[in-house]
């Protein structure tokens, strides 16, 4: 009954307080509704109207610093207007130029104890300073005015209201008013800490580190968490204050905190030891030490996509050199929830998972399981990224991988080597890196390697028999040339390459002309106009004074109506055709004039005197008349070298003319060269009148002139 009547008494009490704070709520909400209109109105007239409420509040608080009732809540609702407005970031600057930071951070204090009333009460106690401590939070957002508050001494005062927490207990105090508090304080040194070396300096100076590391253990999870982003942004890049949180003790808290339900507590833990063992190798064997491994490699597969990425980064920096270490996070299973991160939508946790990947593939044990497990296809796809860092990270890992022979078979049968090549790299560390991948990739097609390659060009589905073919063109050695196009039981190489060729898809062509372009330079057999052709077969030359020179001169041939004298001993030695032409039943045997048509002067001149001497300087102006001249003689030397200075002009326009040429005067050096033209532009011609008919066309002299260059014997020491 006493309790009852006590209870009764006490009802109009309370109601008088609802009824007031409604009021002061109110009242709130119209102060802040006016600024927010006024944000609204033009810009000179906002500005005007919002520097005087600023004004109006900085005033309330200089004002109200005391225990007073009404004091009290009058400077709470300042600090809840500042705040609102503080949330607006246009309006911060506003603010500070109000003068409202040295007032709000007075609030961060209590006010003198001498003025408490004398029943002891402490009217909205708790309240003046969270509210005061979120809006310096929120002012702290921009790096300007960080040192402002830091110097008005805001730190100290933050730092003593973190301390509250030890005084919850005592003297019957609201525990939820000072969590809330503590929680503002913790968020606002981690606003003023960010990015801010020397505050994170200074935080650490006032003794703000260890009752952070205290509120880890805090029942309130949201004070947990304050503490943590505040313990998280005083790590990073401060190996000071990485110390001292280890030296406090943070790290058992922490562990805990990892296998938290809770994907607010244990984001933020594995955010604090990520920077803590950051470039920190000591402070990383205390945390594997205390058993953080297993429960970070749990959070991979956390609902919080977060908690995934910060997870997969710090696996990634346990992995950086520790070989022990790689194998103990493959163990634990950490390697197939990575691969799936590979297929996140979210890019953050691709390139995160990619990067842990990458670490742990450099270790030999873990190469061929993350290949097993599937990691090669996502990682592959993870190339056409236009995300520079996802793109590296994702190169590295296939980097790691192409170094287990295991993995080479699996790397080209699902098209690795198309796709590394065909890629488009925006950072030069990726290119270097993917070029190392192939050049890796090339030194292994030996032994079991080749042998099951080439098992895999019989048996496999035709899409995997190609991009082995495709594959193999690119690395592999020129020994293994032959046994691998033209030998290969079951089907060669080169028939795979040229049905390539010979497809309607436009992709497949260009794959497979850039194959058989690379085939042909990897066999130096295979450049036959590179340089200028040697001499025909070793003869005895009368020399450049006999050229048309009457002196013993026992034959003339009359060209375009002028006389050339000649001498038949030189002739006869010459070619087939002059033998055939002086020793043979034909009238010219006997004659002492032969007439020469449909030859000009200038060509014919060229002509003998290459016959007089082995050579000749062919400028490109006469080559095709000299070429045709060569031809009819049968001067097969004097061919080739009209053949290489024609050579020369081969372009995008002319080649089809230029083919037809080499056909029409069975011109086999410039042929060549003209299909070594066609299969290195061949992305060029696509678009070119009649393209597709040209390729048909030479596809049978494609054939034969790898089959004749890859069986040749001392191929590497011959020249077509």
């Amino acid at each position: 009954m006493e309790l009852k009547k006590h209870q009764d008494q006490r009802l109009p009490e309370r109601k008088g307080q609802k009824r007031k704070l409604e009021e002061e709520i109110e009242e709130e909400q119209r102060e802040i509704s006016a600024v927010e209109e006024a944000a609204a109105a033009p810009y000179g007239e906002a500005r005007k109207v919002i520097l005087n409420e600023v004004y109006a509040q900085v005033n309330i608080l200089n004002s109200t610093f005391s225990w007073d009732e009404a004091h009290r809540a009058t400077a709470k609702r300042a600090t809840h207007v500042l705040a609102e407005l503080a949330k607006n970031e246009e309006v911060v600057n506003l603010i500070v130029e109000g003068g409202a930071v040295p007032a709000l951070v007075k609030h961060l204090q209590v006010p003198p104890s001498s003025e408490i009333d004398h029943d002891n009460s402490k009217p909205f106690e708790h309240e003046v300073e969270k509210g005061s401590a979120f809006a310096l939070g929120l002012l702290a957002v921009k790096p300007e005015h960080q040192q402002l508050i830091v110097d008005a001494g805001a730190l100290s005062h933050l730092v003593s209201l973190l301390k509250r927490q030890r005084d919850v207990h005592k003297d019957g105090s609201d525990s939820r008013a000072v969590n809330s508090v503590i929680r503002r304080a913790a968020d606002a040194i981690t606003n003023l800490a960010h990015e801010n070396s020397s505050i994170k300096t200074r935080v650490r100076m006032e003794g703000g580190i260890p009752p952070l590391v205290e509120l880890l253990e805090f029942t309130d999870t949201k004070v947990q968490r304050a503490a943590a982003g505040a313990l998280r942004t005083l790590a990073f890049k401060n190996d000071e204050n990485k110390n001292q949180i280890v030296e406090c003790n943070a790290l058992p808290a922490l562990i805990l905190m990892l296998r938290s339900d809770a994907a607010a507590i244990h984001y933020e833990a594995v955010g604090v030891i990520g920077n803590l063992v950051h470039s920190s190798p000591s402070i990383k064997r205390e945390v594997l030490a205390a058993g953080a491994l297993q429960p970070v490699i749990g959070l991979l597969s956390s609902c919080c996509s977060e908690s995934q990425r910060e997870a997969a980064l710090l696996l990634g920096q346990f992995a950086a050199t520790d070989s022990d270490c790689k194998v103990h996070i493959v163990q634990r299973g950490a390697v197939q929830p990575l691969i799936e991160m590979l297929q996140s939508p979210d890019v953050q946790l691709r390139e995160m998972s990619a990067f842990a990947l990458g670490r742990l593939a450099q270790d030999t044990h873990n190469q061929a399981g993350i290949a097993h497990n599937g990691g090669l296809v996502p990682l592959l796809k993870l190339l056409d990224s236009k995300n520079g860092s996802l793109q590296h990270n994702a190169a590295f890992s296939l980097y790691g991988l192409a170094d287990n022979e295991d993995n080479v078979s699996d790397f080209i049968s699902v098209g690795g080597v198309q796709k590394l090549q065909d890629g488009e790299f925006s950072v030069q560390a990726t290119k270097d890196c993917v070029a190392k991948t192939l050049k890796r990739l090339e030194e292994k097609i030996h032994g079991r390697v080749l042998n099951h390659l080439l098992y895999l060009m019989r048996v496999a589905e035709k899409a995997v028999q190609r991009r082995v073919a495709l594959a193999l063109a690119h690395l592999c050695s020129p020994d293994d040339q032959r046994a691998i196009f033209i030998n290969n039981s079951g089907i060669a190489g080169l028939d795979l390459l040229l049905g390539l060729l010979g497809s309607s898809s436009p992709k497949q062509q260009l794959d497979g002309a850039i194959a058989l372009y690379r085939l042909a330079n990897k066999a130096t057999i295979l450049s036959p106009v590179d340089a200028a052709p040697p001499s025909p077969t070793p003869q005895v030359y009368l020399g450049e004074q006999y050229v048309n020179n009457a002196t013993l001169s026992d034959v003339t041939f009359l060209v375009e109506g002028r006389r050339f004298y000649a001498h038949r001993i030189c002739l006869l030695a010459s070619s087939d055709a002059f033998r055939a032409m002086f020793d043979g039943g034909y009238r010219e045997k006997d004659a002492r004039d032969i007439e020469i048509p449909n030859i000009r002067w200038e060509v014919f001149e060229l002509m003998m005197r290459f016959i007089y001497t082995g050579s000749v300087d062919v400028t490109l102006g006469i080559a095709q008349d000299l070429l045709r001249a060569a031809d009819q003689y049968l001067l097969e030397g004097l061919k080739r070298l009209c053949e290489y200075t024609i050579a020369q002009d081969i372009t995008l326009e002319n080649i089809s003319s230029m083919y037809e040429l080499s056909e029409a005067f069975h011109a086999i050096s410039l042929r060549h060269r003209c299909i070594l033209f066609i299969l290195e532009q061949f992305d060029k011609l696509s678009d070119k009148p009649r393209h597709s008919q040209l390729i048909h066309r030479i596809i049978p002299e494609i054939r034969d002139y790898f089959d004749k260059a890859l069986t040749k014997p001392n191929q590497h020491n011959s020249r077509l």
